[in-house]
């Protein structure tokens, strides 16, 4: 690993290091696994998750952290640098698509909890492209072509494309080991009863106006 693969903390950063004493500690850490670029392992990694959370926020800072799901390798990774995800039917108030309107910074996690215990946290900057614009990019793998080109409910309305700017490990030492177990799913479906319907009770509890 070369210097130029290491990427500089944030203020914010060296502040809280400097606070708690994990100065030596976080140096260590980004020296030997935080990288500016998706290495061959990372991308095998990406490859088999089905899930991802990505976190996202407005002009003015205000966050919102949602969950992205799929087939195995649903998040595509384009090249060292970038990768790509789908924006499936929803149910259309697309906050993190209009935060990425308004403010390209994402984060990602992606969190094996069925095997490894292990996470990949990817950093960068997301932009939206439709459909269309997506297959106009040269040099695209086949799989995601496909992807692009489903219908049905598996039918992407928009992708998010990442530009990578920074890639490193999530320990396994909190993630909790899970079962995988059979499940169908309603792909694109506006059926509330596969949706979840009123879970929480906001309708009853919401004021009138």
């Amino acid at each position: 690993m070369g210097l130029k693969d290491v990427v500089k903390p944030a203020s914010g950063e060296r502040q809280a290091q400097a606070r708690f004493g994990t100065a030596k500690r976080a140096a260590a850490f980004c020296a030997n696994q935080q990288l500016d670029h998706l290495n061959e392992a990372m991308r095998r990694f990406i490859a088999r998750q089905e899930m991802v959370s990505i976190a996202t926020a407005d002009a003015a800072g205000r966050c919102d952290c949602s969950f992205r799901a799929g087939e195995p390798g649903f998040v595509q990774v384009l090249n060292s640098k970038t990768l790509a995800y789908p924006e499936y039917r929803g149910n259309g108030v697309l906050a993190s698509v209009g935060n990425i309107l308004e403010n390209p910074h994402i984060g990602m996690i992606f969190l094996d909890y069925c095997d490894t215990t292990l996470g990949l946290h990817v950093n960068g900057r997301a932009r939206v492209l439709e459909p269309q614009e997506l297959l106009a990019l040269p040099d695209l793998p086949a799989a995601l072509m496909q992807a692009a080109r489903a219908t049905g409910g598996r039918r992407p309305e928009a992708w998010v494309l990442v530009d990578v700017e920074e890639a490193y490990i999530h320990c396994s030492k909190h993630v909790p080991l899970m079962k995988r177990l059979d499940k169908r799913i309603e792909w694109g479906t506006d059926d509330e009863a596969a949706k979840g319907g009123d879970f929480f009770g906001v309708k009853a509890t919401r004021k009138p106006g």
